[in-house]
């Protein structure tokens, strides 16, 4: 009872000694209290540990998906930059058959 009387916010007052059956039946619901806030509180510890596992996998999913775009944007810089090189070594002889073609495309009309 000083237990409950403490809980509650009552310091120092007189509390009378209660018979066997009723602090039997005070001490049944003060653990019957206490076990359903135990589970309430396991089951939110434990929601909270799947909720932050779920956030770590998405979050290592994103760095996963952003890790490889930099790859394939640096694969086709890297190809672009590749065909770059290839036209400036080709550039003078395609440059002068596109020139001839496109006269013989504009006759054609």
């Amino acid at each position: 009872m000083r237990t409950k009387m403490r809980l509650l916010g009552f310091r120092g007052a007189a509390v009378k000694p209660l018979n066997e059956e009723a602090a039997a039946e005070l001490g049944a619901e003060l653990l019957g209290e206490a076990l359903v806030f135990g589970v309430g509180g396991l089951c939110l510890y434990l929601e909270y540990l799947r909720q932050a596992g779920q956030s770590r996998r998405r979050e290592e999913h994103l760095e996963q998906t952003l890790s490889d775009l930099r790859q394939s944007l640096e694969q086709l810089q890297r190809d672009l930059d590749e065909l770059r090189a290839q036209g400036h070594a080709q550039g003078g002889a395609g440059h002068a058959q596109g020139g001839a073609g496109h006269a013989q495309g504009s006759s054609g009309h």
